[in-house]
């Protein structure tokens, strides 16, 4: 398929593609809110990084793997194994630098910034933890859809063409 091809759109339905248009920045955003208000209360790194990858699961159902490839692919060049391996690279170091400084493993240390608008923010170093397990979970699961959902498709090629 040539870029800037779309697939056929025999098999997609346009509710479910223009409800999943409204859904997935949406559901982005709300993993984000887990993600941040995840040392204060429910949520965190893993919650909000499943919220996340089901945002892509819903865009790869509405649109197929061409139209989350062209997501997750050509507009901001990331790829799911280097999201896996940036997420783990953070969750590592976030709970081995405070051995640096003499402090048992993931031992936590809070900062507070004055922001002019929002007043003090305080930044706690389970944030970065967090963090790094969110992108690790968002590049697991877009590494699943990559490598099942090509088979799916594939085989739904296949029974296209036999009938």
């Amino acid at each position: 398929m040539l870029p800037g091809e779309h697939p056929p759109t025999a098999e997609r339905t346009l509710l479910l593609e223009v409800v999943v248009r409204i859904l997935f920045p949406t559901v982005l955003v709300f993993s984000l809110y887990l993600l941040i208000v995840g040392h204060y209360g429910p949520g965190g790194g893993f919650s909000g990084g499943l919220v996340a990858g089901l945002a892509f699961v819903l865009r790869y159902i509405a649109g197929g793997g061409t139209d989350l490839g062209a997501r997750v692919g050509s507009r901001i060049r990331l790829r799911p194994p280097m999201l896996v391996g940036v997420g783990l690279s953070i969750a590592v170091l976030t709970a081995l630098a405070p051995t640096a400084f003499g402090a048992p493993v993931l031992a936590s240390a809070k900062l507070s910034v004055a922001v002019p608008v929002v007043g003090d923010v305080d930044l706690v170093t389970s944030l970065f933890l967090d963090v790094g397990v969110y992108l690790l979970i968002i590049g697991v699961v877009l590494d699943l859809l990559r490598s099942l959902g090509s088979g799916i498709e594939r085989d739904a090629q296949g029974a296209g063409e036999r009938s």
